[in-house]
């Protein structure tokens, strides 16, 4: 049997120098023979800390957690229980939420140089290949799960995924191992067991090595992605801005269709954002890419909004948009103001700015555009439209409507931490300063 202590030393050999080893443990055979091993490492076992996530999904989770600690107690092994919302919102599959908050909970726990442990063997990577082929996935979904990638702050590591998981049972079963049985892992109308149950089973009576043969094909469809990933990273970093986080769209062009892609499943990975659909992808080349420059499309993509403006590609995640008829009083104008669903407006001494007199005189309240709003400004001619002024500073249609108007006694006196009306404005003198401490980010989901 290759399965031992030694083996699972030897796969992680490379990772010994880190500063906590967490088990995702769910109670299971696989996760309780990866922590029966690892606790009968000397070397390892003062860094192990096993996590159990609670879903709150099956009325037998709070036994299960019991059973987690009760098996740690025995292995004098460190327990945390981790309890999320597993909930599916619209549009997602009971299995994508859970999986989705139980990686979140491990990110938020991950801190730099630990190490984080999943039990996943070859008969996962097998079931894992082949629902993203049945889904039409790329060479990166084909290229199934890597044995070792960057996770959160730390590292996520697979030591189990060249066993299959009858080696795995046959360990539990010479240990005398007890474990919990999840009821839901036999439900059919979930696809993985669907595939593990009705359509594994024939294929490897006809194909025994098949679990083999097609972690070999990932293992070449990975390395070939990770040559074009490659690739297309070192084109996206020469068209990519990090300080508006937006890619060249001109320059984006300059390249073959499939490159474009590339290019752009790069970008949305550097923002955080999940892979798109070819669908989507397709959406994004015809109605972004080329729609006419004065065009103002949008593409809804993992609850985020792709758009163009001024020749820029950006994700945006949409911001929750204030009252934008509220009529918001400033009435201690010595003090910061609370802008409902807006951030915050915040005030410094300063020698120009809005004249101090003025500021402290007046009745200063905060609107948001209507429309046919002008500002004159100092040193400069005429009065000036908001429209026109947004348009000169490079200020994103999407952001306009929620920049807050500063009026004193009714009269337009700033924009936010932008502009100063001349008729407020004031210099080598007792003058504020407006700081406008926006809601949140806009852009990267990172």
């Amino acid at each position: 049997m290759k399965l031992n202590h030694q083996f699972i030393n030897s796969q992680l050999a490379a990772y010994h120098s880190a500063n906590r080893i967490i088990i995702a443990y769910s109670g299971g055979v696989d996760s309780h023979v990866l922590l029966h091993l690892l606790a009968s490492i000397p070397e390892l076992k003062h860094k192990l800390f096993a996590i159990y996530v609670h879903h709150g999904l099956q009325a037998s989770a709070e036994h299960w957690a019991k059973h987690c600690q009760g098996i740690t107690n025995n292995l004098a092994v460190k327990f945390q229980v981790l309890k999320v919302n597993a909930q599916a919102m619209q549009g997602q599959s009971p299995e994508e939420a859970a999986r989705d908050a139980r990686y979140q909970a491990f990110k938020q726990v991950l801190k730099k140089n630990d190490l984080l442990l999943f039990a996943q063997h070859r008969d996962d990577q097998l079931e894992t290949v082949l629902l993203q082929l049945f889904r039409g996935a790329g060479l990166k979904g084909l290229s199934g799960m890597p044995a070792a990638i960057n996770f959160g702050a730390g590292l996520l590591v697979r030591p189990l995924l060249d066993i299959d998981q009858q080696e795995i049972k046959q360990y539990a079963q010479q240990q005398d191992l007890q474990w919990v049985e999840d009821p839901s892992n036999q439900d059919i109308q979930f696809d993985r067991n669907y595939l593990r149950h009705e359509i594994v089973p024939l294929l490897k009576q006809r194909w025994p090595s098949l679990d083999k043969t097609v972690a070999r094909v990932a293992e070449h469809c990975a390395g070939a992605q990770t040559l074009l990933s490659n690739s297309a990273k070192q084109k996206m970093h020469t068209l990519y801005d990090p300080d508006k986080q937006c890619l060249c769209i001109k320059a984006l062009q300059e390249h073959e269709p499939l490159t474009q892609q590339l290019i752009i499943r790069e970008w949305l990975d550097l923002l955080g954002a999940r892979m798109p659909s070819q669908k989507v992808m397709n959406a994004i080349i015809v109605d972004i890419l080329n729609a006419r420059p004065d065009a103002n499309p949008l593409i809804e993509h993992d609850a985020c909004n792709i758009r163009r403006y001024r020749g820029g590609l950006y994700l945006v995640i949409p911001i929750k948009i204030p009252d934008l008829n509220e009529l918001i009083a400033w009435a201690d104008n010595n003090q910061p103001l609370n802008l409902p669903d807006n951030g915050q407006l915040k005030i410094k001494d300063a020698s120009q700015g809005i004249a101090k007199t003025l500021w402290m005189q007046g009745r200063v309240e905060v609107k948001y555009r209507q429309g046919g709003e002008k500002i004159a400004l100092f040193n400069r001619n005429g009065r000036h439209s908001l429209k026109k002024l947004y348009q000169e500073e490079g200020i994103a249609p999407w952001l306009r409507d929620v920049i807050p108007l500063v009026y004193i006694n009714g009269t337009l006196a700033a924009i936010a931490d932008y502009w100063i009306s001349a008729d407020f404005y004031g210099q080598n003198e007792a003058c504020v300063q407006l700081f406008w401490e926006r809601q949140g980010e806009v852009v990267s989901l990172k």
